[in-house]
């Protein structure tokens, strides 16, 4: 009968991509490709950074960690999110909107100079290279369970390569709108996904297996433990989670590209704001959904070990319960759930990867103004070399075993800080020039590299004294503090640039240049 399952994947994959190039129409022009034409509905905007975010680290990490007690810890870091979200929306998209942009990184151009719009653009498409080879990867693991069970015994290397060829057909010809719209459906699908399994899960533990998690913390939201080791180790301490959670979401979603192209290719300033906070708060219920599931797998398990089960990592379980405790067809649509959520950051990824590298780094090389044809072809190109990349990295985690969604914070821990910085830099400080900037960005990078891989602090766990890594929310506000005391101390020994003198600069207010036509930084 599992047959059934491979059917209703196999349907979803194609449905898919042919909803996506339906949906996106024929993509004429390197604007429409990169933000729609600024004309996207702010709902669907909202959906699209929900599934861009959320992916595969979400769907399968979060039951996970909630089983072996992270219990509904995601939900106090979403609130963190939320707060952050609030800012960026008041802060940094009025930036973008106001001054015509189809990348954030033009806003530091016109701010710097094109050296540190390069060197941030190569920043973000290296850091989302690592970042999202790890969510391909996780991608790959509930897909590998299934075809095990018909004794199909493909590698991680050929579900992550077929997996990314499906991604590219509607990515590479629909351009963002393509990418927004399957968004959208596929956040349907995998939330959808979640509270079916929630049903399912009631229905088998009862009231009692209710009650039961209940009692050994499966529910627990808010981490009061304030000791200094604890609130700097654990991303879940209640200080790391608001303070730290707020300012990693002001870096994710006010300073990636990968979330503000998105924002972007909303209609107006207020539709970017409404859809920046809306995804906040869809966020929250996708966590709450997920610990929920975790919770409800606790007692549905009797509460054993990962290894008791046979489970190689907290991964696996969410996937193992789907295919072993959910009826046919119905176990497949889950699959496809949490096939869409590997495919909307996928391509999401894709797409603002090749804005990124045509909008930053490959215009700032033409003497002259490329034409709009020229433009559209380039970011399609970048479209299929950024896949092909993406599949090698993703071949390089595939003897990961670690819980992937760390791993994921982790990776965007060594540039985050830096790229917030240098918003905030040409914000806060208005003696920094271009010099300042490009030297503050390498300082923090260099010594967040230092601190990710080498800096530990003993917890004592069970007794025993164990070295263990920075909680990833502090990384960010620890590279953003770098970042602003070298710039600022270095822009002491100058004059100041005449633009910081004497007002607000380009793109600040009033309606700035088209930026698709013209390099940033360039008139």
């Amino acid at each position: 009968m599992r047959q059934l399952d491979l059917v209703v994947v196999v349907v979803y994959l194609v449905a898919i991509a042919w909803i996506g190039l339906r949906l996106s129409g024929r993509q004429r022009t390197a604007k429409g490709y990169f933000i729609g034409e600024g004309g996207m509905p702010w709902w669907t905007v909202a959906f699209s950074v929900v599934a861009t975010e959320t992916s595969v680290l979400t769907v399968i990490s979060v039951p996970g960690g909630a089983y072996s007690g992270q219990a509904f810890g995601n939900v106090e870091l979403a609130l963190g999110y939320v707060i952050g979200r609030v800012v960026v929306a008041g802060v940094l998209i009025p930036l973008y909107k106001r001054g015509g942009f189809v990348s954030a990184y033009q806003y530091l151009g016109d701010r710097f100079g094109l050296r540190l719009q390069g060197l941030a653009s190569v920043t973000f498409v290296f850091t989302r290279l690592l970042a999202e080879g790890v969510r391909l990867f996780a991608s790959a693991i509930p897909i590998k369970l299934l075809l095990d069970e018909f004794g199909v015994h493909a590698g991680y290397q050929v579900i992550i390569i077929v997996l990314t060829i499906i991604t590219v057909v509607y990515t590479y010809l629909g351009g963002i709108k393509a990418v927004i719209w399957t968004d959208a459906i596929q956040m349907g699908l995998y939330l959808g996904g979640a509270i079916l399994a929630v049903a399912v899960l009631s229905s088998h533990v009862g009231g009692q297996g209710i009650a039961d998690a209940l009692h050994a913390g499966q529910f627990k939201v808010f981490d009061t433990d304030f000791s200094p080791a604890h609130i700097l180790t654990s991303s879940f301490a209640l200080p790391t989670a608001i303070i730290g959670g707020a300012i990693f979401a002001m870096a994710s979603h006010g300073s990636d590209q990968l979330m503000v192209q998105r924002i972007l290719a909303t209609r107006t300033l207020r539709d970017g704001q409404k859809a920046m906070i809306a995804s906040g708060v869809f966020v929250t219920i996708q966590f709450a959904a997920f610990s929920l599931v975790g919770a409800l797998l606790w007692s549905y398990n009797k509460g054993r070990t990962f290894k008791d089960l046979g489970l190689a990592s907290s991964d696996n379980l969410y996937p193992q319960f789907i295919l072993h405790g959910l009826p046919v067809v119905i176990s497949g649509l889950l699959v496809a759930g949490i096939l869409g959520a590997a495919m909307g950051s996928l391509s999401a990824a894709l797409n603002s990867m090749s804005n990124s590298t045509v909008a930053d780094i490959i215009h700032s090389f033409f003497r002259r103004t490329p034409s709009d044809a020229t433009l559209l072809k380039l970011a399609r190109v970048m479209t299929l070399v950024w896949a092909v990349l993406m599949a090698v990295f993703a071949c390089a985690f595939s003897t990961s075993t670690g819980n992937v969604y760390l791993t994921g914070l982790a990776i965007a821990g060594y540039t985050y800080g830096a790229l917030l910085g240098a918003f905030l830099l040409g914000r806060l400080v208005r003696r920094a020039n271009e010099v300042d900037s490009v030297v503050a960005f390498l300082v923090t990078v260099a010594v967040m590299t230092y601190i990710v891989r080498w800096v530990k602090i003993d917890v004592t766990v069970a007794g025993a004294t164990v070295p263990t890594a920075i909680a990833a929310q502090w990384l960010v506000p620890i590279g953003v503090v770098i970042t602003l005391v070298v710039g600022g101390v270095m822009s002491l020994f100058h004059r100041p640039p005449v633009a910081a003198a004497t007002g607000p600069r380009d793109g600040e207010t009033g309606e700035g240049p088209e930026r698709v036509a013209a390099p940033a930084g360039k008139e």
